[in-house]
């Protein structure tokens, strides 16, 4: 599905309401083909403008869908690191919903304290959640999004 770089995907069961339409809105102004990919107990009946993927709810699907169907160039917007470590060597560009742009050499250290968090989870510690998606995260990701589409385009 994704067969020309000026696609992204996005990882739309976690990604909060704002940030997919800041998705609709940046890839209809550059003319992006956007791909939402939702298991099925996540997808809304309003979704409008993109294609929408239904996978099943089993654990990982979403993440194997857009592995499998990715292509160098694409844009990628997920929350799962390892998601986007599994996609960085392949020239993906990944980006999360709060404006990060994962890189190769960075995704190690990120990978090792997610692991961290989890073993302290599982030796019952108390471990601080995500903080709670706010405006300033959402102008960022529209920063870096637009920013992306637009030195692909050469408009900056």
């Amino acid at each position: 599905m994704a067969k020309n770089s000026k696609v992204v995907l996005v990882d739309a069961d976690a990604c909060p309401v704002p940030v997919k339409e800041d998705i609709i809105d940046l890839t209809k102004k550059y003319q992006w083909e956007v791909i939402f990919v939702a298991s099925f107990a996540h997808f809304s009946s309003n979704a409008s403008h993109g294609q929408w993927v239904l996978v099943d709810s089993e654990k990982e699907e979403v993440d194997l869908y857009i592995v499998n169907h990715v292509v160098s160039g694409n844009v990628v917007v997920t929350q799962d690191y390892g998601l986007a470590s599994l996609l960085l060597p392949r020239g993906v560009y990944v980006m999360s919903p709060r404006g990060m742009v994962y890189k190769e050499e960075k995704i190690g250290d990120i990978l090792h304290a997610r692991y961290l968090s989890a073993k302290n989870r599982r030796a019952g510690k108390r471990v601080k959640g995500p903080k709670k998606f706010t405006e300033a995260d959402r102008q960022s990701f529209r920063t870096s999004f637009e920013e992306k589409m637009s030195i692909y385009e050469g408009k900056s």
